[in-house]
């Protein structure tokens, strides 16, 4: 697990975040998915972040779904039920769709995102720190940091990706004047295997 400036999670309270998660994708394939805010809530869950929930396949790491939102004014507990559940419905995998028996071959982890700074110049980041949310005109598109780790893609490289794969353009629109790169931080919670543990173990510990 990273840790980052920005927030403060105890170790206990990241255990329940990814318990959370995990119930959310089970009551969503379920049909029966709502938000659960327990009663005496730690006030640590209750910050309000942006935040990105990424299944993959354990032993390959393939991506099997990740959805996220860069900024939300909700609580954090919140955030990470929604994207949770939402991470099912990655518009990539319509014709691949996570099912209950995929679960027990599945890994989950959860990125917490710090606020976006603008960066100097589109090339102002680190490849293997950063995250990076390129903007130009009204398209967008995001790499996590684990993206530059994995791939050991270079600047250019992470921007020509993030061109093509994310904003469906050019890969050199990034050298447009117009175009806008922000940073970002990540805490990284897991990844751990999908059937590990549940909530009501997490609380009763």
């Amino acid at each position: 697990m990273i840790a980052s400036h920005f927030m403060e999670l105890s170790s206990e309270n990241q255990r329940i975040l990814l318990n959370l998660a995990r119930q959310s994708i089970r009551d969503a394939l379920a049909g029966k998915f709502r938000v659960v805010v327990p009663e005496d809530v730690d006030p640590e869950l209750l910050q309000p972040a942006g935040c990105f929930v990424t299944l993959h396949q354990t032993g390959s790491h393939q991506l099997r779904g990740c959805i996220g939102r860069t900024q939300s004014v909700d609580p954090l507990m919140r955030t990470v039920q929604e994207t949770a559940a939402g991470a099912l419905q990655d518009p990539r995998f319509e014709n691949w769709r996570i099912t209950p028996a995929d679960l027990g071959a599945l890994e989950i982890d959860i990125s917490i995102l710090s606020p976006l700074s603008p960066a100097k110049d589109v090339l102002d980041f680190e490849p293997q720190e950063d995250g990076i949310h390129l903007v130009f005109g009204q398209k967008s598109g995001l790499f996590l940091p684990q993206v530059g780790r994995e791939t050991g893609w270079t600047r250019e490289q992470l921007l020509e990706r993030l061109c093509m794969e994310k904003l469906g353009l050019s890969p050199l629109i990034w050298r447009n004047p117009h175009a806008k790169l922000f940073r970002f931080s990540t805490m990284i919670i897991g990844p751990e295997p999908f059937q590990a543990g549940s909530l009501k173990a997490a609380e009763s510990r």
